[in-house]
């Protein structure tokens, strides 16, 4: 009796997890095609390398490029380096740098530019665990020196995983994730962006890291609410000494 109730918890638990992927894919696939229609999908994809040289210190480098298109028509990459201070084993600070480009929207990096962007930005990462839910909270201040002058943006997202397969050792090979992150400023408009994705996160490795999902950002000013909806694709790597 004992044995049957175990491999009818083992089938319901391998049940939900087909139907939390079957979920994502569902609404990936949904979100996708309504907004194909009003306008094209466009590409985010992001590289991530962090290497840690103690439980404490680490520094890490990140590459973005974007297009208003699948693969086409890019017109935004950005790259930035950093190191991370870890209080905590769930409190990390970082201090980090980089440089932000934005091309026009009709071609591939098309001059002129709109925005020649270096920006300098302290962070505060706060993770903690609400059942199964793994929680992550980011504050974010940044310091941008643009090509229209100094201007200065505040940034809060918040983050969830859910793992939805056994872990092996050390790590989950699959979960899935969702976010939010709001944008404000000292200057009117204060709201001015608000960014939401859902993603899959798959590890093939204890180092590496595969995302996979829909991201939409909408840019907020006084006239129009404009907003973009992207296929979301990442790697990032964990390193260690």
């Amino acid at each position: 009796m004992q044995l049957k109730t175990k491999q009818l918890q083992a089938w319901f638990m391998h049940k939900k997890k087909l139907t939390l992927v079957f979920l994502f894919g569902a609404i990936l696939f949904c979100a996708s095609t309504q907004f194909t229609h009003a306008q094209s999908l466009g590409s985010w994809t992001v590289v991530n390398v962090k290497y840690s040289f103690s439980n404490k210190w680490s520094v890490f480098g990140e590459a973005q490029i974007r297009s208003q298109k699948l693969y086409n028509q890019f017109n935004y990459y950005e790259y930035k380096g950093g190191v991370n201070y870890t209080f905590k084993k769930n409190i990390t600070a970082t201090l980090g740098t980089g440089s932000y480009q934005t091309y026009r929207d009709s071609g591939n990096f098309k001059l002129p530019k709109i925005n020649n962007e270096w920006r300098v930005w302290p962070q505060l990462v706060i993770a903690h665990n609400l059942g199964m839910f793994q929680l992550e909270h980011r504050f974010r201040a940044e310091f941008r020196f643009t090509s229209i002058g100094y201007a200065n943006r505040y940034r809060y997202k918040i983050g969830v995983l859910y793992p939805i397969s056994k872990g092996k050792k050390n790590f989950t090979p699959l979960k899935l994730g969702a976010s939010n992150e709001i944008f404000v400023t000292n200057r009117s408009p204060y709201f001015i962006r608000d960014r939401v994705n859902l993603l899959l996160y798959y590890k093939p490795s204890v180092a590496a890291t595969i995302q996979l999902g829909y991201q939409r950002q909408i840019d907020y000013n006084s006239n129009v609410n404009i907003g973009k909806d992207y296929i979301f694709l990442g790697l990032a790597l964990e390193l260690k000494k």
